[in-house]
């Protein structure tokens, strides 16, 4: 430790989105103390044109953020997800997108929470609220310090702490350096952890929309040619749309007039809800998946994009981060509780252990759902179709999928259940 030393605690984590922000909540309440490295200010990814996604919650992430105190603050900003359909194409024109046509597949949340004030399937929230949640709670946290703007320049791994430097020259030490910089993360690329993937050639087009009539907390996506098209329900007869297409197409989209956009967006969309016209920006993101060879090395712990990034096709990117932000912290916890080194490797090896079944569970069924469905080819059609509309008359098999993605199965650790961690 020398003058320049900022830090001296448990954790460091590099980056502040939405995953190292949940997490760097998690270790606190577990006990730890925490340093969160960004390079931007927190104010400035609070801002509408920082970023114009929503997320949806699974209702497993939204008990992790009941128990961290962060859901009272987002709550205002969210929408209930009580159903969801997927469809393969539009059926009837797109005048009754997910009715009884021959290829829908229903998803009720009654079916796994009864009553009207069950837990419904998941949580709309447009990523800048759930960001100003997250930063509100995070600087009631004496325990936390956050440290942006800063950009790391790199680390340098000790026997008993690890050492992040600064691009400013300062320091900060922690028995743990974890790794939120996402798909492309120079943290673990300098631990010399490889990563592999692919381009998927697509892009996310997003935009928020406004329509006349209201969801009832239906969520839709329709598998067209070019790719997924998911209409998410948000407050004030809004919707959040992920639309997926070659990334020349979706390129000509970011560059259409208000007029061309309206007109494929009516063309694709329908009008079961009404006049539907974009409320705000549009925003552009390349798709692709990334998968790191580990999870962790020597005082070293990858979460969220930094150890898999995947399609956004079934919406579980960030509650894949909130589920490592989950795991690492209950295993840290008990470490630092039990006299136990946080940073050694056989305690992180628990963490990658937890986290790597479910990673890949879902980094495979995205990537081979995307390719499935993204297509015009009709015995795939056919054979697809036939698979949405068998899964679609067995309840078993119909719970299964939403507690799949709602995070329940396995061994959920105890913040996904809505449990605090104990910092005794």
């Amino acid at each position: 430790m020398t003058d320049k030393t900022l830090f001296d605690g448990d954790a460091v984590i590099i980056g502040g989105g939405l995953a190292g922000l949940t997490l760097a909540l998690g270790l606190e309440q577990a006990g730890l103390t925490v340093a969160v490295v960004d390079t931007l200010p927190l104010e400035d990814r609070l801002a509408p044109e920082y970023d114009g996604r929503a997320s949806a919650l699974a209702y497993t992430s939204w008990r992790m953020f009941e128990a961290l105190g962060v859901a009272d603050h987002l709550r205002p900003h969210t929408e209930r997800i009580e159903h969801i359909l997927v469809c393969d194409g539009r059926p009837y024109g797109g005048s009754r997108p997910g009715g009884p046509g021959p290829h829908t597949l229903h998803f009720d949340r009654q079916e796994i929470s009864d009553g009207p004030d069950g837990e419904p399937l998941g949580w709309m929230a447009e990523n800048r609220h759930t960001r100003h949640a997250l930063v509100k709670v995070l600087k009631e946290r004496d325990r936390i310090m956050a440290i942006a703007p800063a950009k790391a320049a790199g680390y340098e791994i000790f026997p008993d702490h690890g050492e992040v430097t600064l691009e400013s020259g300062d320091t900060l030490c922690g028995k743990l350096i974890i790794a939120c910089d996402g798909k492309f993360s120079r943290t673990r690329a300098q631990a010399g952890v490889r990563s592999s993937g692919w381009n998927y050639g697509q892009k996310g087009v997003v935009a928020t929309v406004r329509h006349e009539q209201p969801s009832q907390g239906v969520a839709y996506e329709y598998f067209l040619p070019g790719g997924p098209f998911a209409i998410l329900p948000l407050p004030d007869n809004r919707a959040s749309l992920v639309w997926t297409e070659r990334d020349r197409v979706a390129d000509a989209l970011m560059a259409a007039s208000d007029e061309v956009f309206q007109h494929e967006l009516d063309n694709r969309f329908g009008d079961f809800l009404g006049k539907v016209e974009p409320v705000g920006p549009r925003f552009a993101y390349p798709l692709g998946l990334r998968y790191a060879e580990r999870f962790c090395a020597e005082r070293l712990a990858f979460v969220g994009d930094a150890a898999r990034g995947i399609h956004p096709i079934a919406g579980q990117g960030f509650n894949l981060g909130i589920r490592d932000a989950a795991a690492l912290a209950e295993v840290c916890g008990e470490a630092k509780r039990t006299g136990h080194d946080i940073g050694a490797l056989t305690t992180l090896k628990r963490y990658e252990d937890w986290r790597k079944f479910d990673s890949a569970t879902l980094a495979v069924g995205t990537d081979l759902f995307n390719r499935l469905f993204s297509n015009d080819i009709d015995p795939i059609r056919s054979v697809r179709g036939l698979g949405l509309s068998i899964v679609n008359k067995i309840p078993p098999a119909r719970r299964f999928f939403m507690r799949q993605a709602g995070g329940e199965t396995g061994d959920p650790p105890k913040l996904l259940k809505g449990e605090k961690l104990s910092a005794a």
